[in-house]
């Protein structure tokens, strides 16, 4: 069920046939009615416009809209680095503004050049002060999980693409936040390491089962990943669909071709500008 322009966050859960049954997954987080104005010189730009989210925990959340549309603000604010200048973001029901609250992956990776790998992974805890034999041991920890244990003592140059974005994820993951936000993780990547950073993270995912929001600009990427797609209009970025995947994973689009097109088909409509035809 898709509901349009009230930002949807009454829908039921991905599989909600079999949720009628089972019970609900407690909310992880809600944003009620968030908005943000960045003020300027040359004037304010109104960023997000009343967007209201509900995500439930473990869940897995995907984002999509047109470029400036807000998804990063929306992210950020998420993350408690930003704070909206309308509404608010409440987690398990308590406003929990300037905290951070979650880890972030981005599409430039940001690794320091002159550290190692683990220590690129584990410089977030030094921050926190945990101690040195510590951090390292929970920098492999996760480093394992992402398949660069091999890795560890190298310098991100020495790496590819791929590995460098695994890297990343690692260190959002090292925190044991129960959150991770991704925003644009693979863009920059070519359709092959593309699909195996995927396949990779729905598997780390599989085992870690954190609550997952990713923004992504690939719709059939948002598909593929997500319990739901929640698609954003352009600036105001405001929500004008929730629409949850009704899949089973491991998930095969080609397998199930003739649904996954109607969805993503709903969505290009959804973000077409009038007048032009979605592809």
């Amino acid at each position: 069920m898709v509901r349009a322009g009230d930002g949807a966050i009454d829908l039921p859960a991905p599989g909600a046939a079999a949720e009628r049954v089972a019970p609900a997954r407690p909310r992880h987080f809600t944003c009620e009615h968030v908005g943000h104005t960045f003020a300027g010189e040359r004037g304010h730009v109104v960023a997000l416009a009343d967007v209201s989210l509900a995500v439930n925990v473990n869940e897995f959340v995907c984002i999509v809209g047109p470029s400036g549309c807000g998804k990063s603000t929306l992210l950020r604010i998420i993350a408690g680095l930003q704070e909206p200048t309308a509404g608010r973001v409440l987690f398990e029901g308590e406003d929990t503004s300037h905290r951070v609250r979650g880890g972030l992956v981005v599409q430039e990776h940001g690794t320091f050049p002159w550290m190692s790998v683990v220590d690129n992974v584990a410089f977030g805890l030094k921050l926190e002060g945990v101690a040195r034999r510590e951090r390292r041991a929970r920098a492999m920890a996760y480093l394992e999980r992402v398949g660069l244990v091999a890795f560890a003592d190298h310098y991100p140059h020495e790496l590819s693409v791929g590995m460098r974005q695994r890297l990343g994820i690692g260190r959002a993951m090292v925190f044991d936040a129960p959150l991770l936000l991704m925003d644009e993780p693979f863009g920059a990547l070519d359709a092959q390491t593309r699909r195996r950073m995927q396949n990779e993270l729905l598997g780390i995912w599989a085992v870690d089962r954190r609550t997952v929001v990713f923004v992504t600009h690939d719709i059939d990427e948002a598909v593929l990943l997500g319990d739901r797609v929640v698609v954003m209009s352009g600036r105001p970025g405001r929500i004008l669909a929730d629409i949850p995947i009704p899949f089973a994973r491991p998930r095969d689009l080609r397998r199930d071709a003739a649904e996954a097109r109607a969805i993503i088909e709903d969505v290009w409509r959804l973000l077409e500008p009038p007048g032009e035809i979605a592809p």
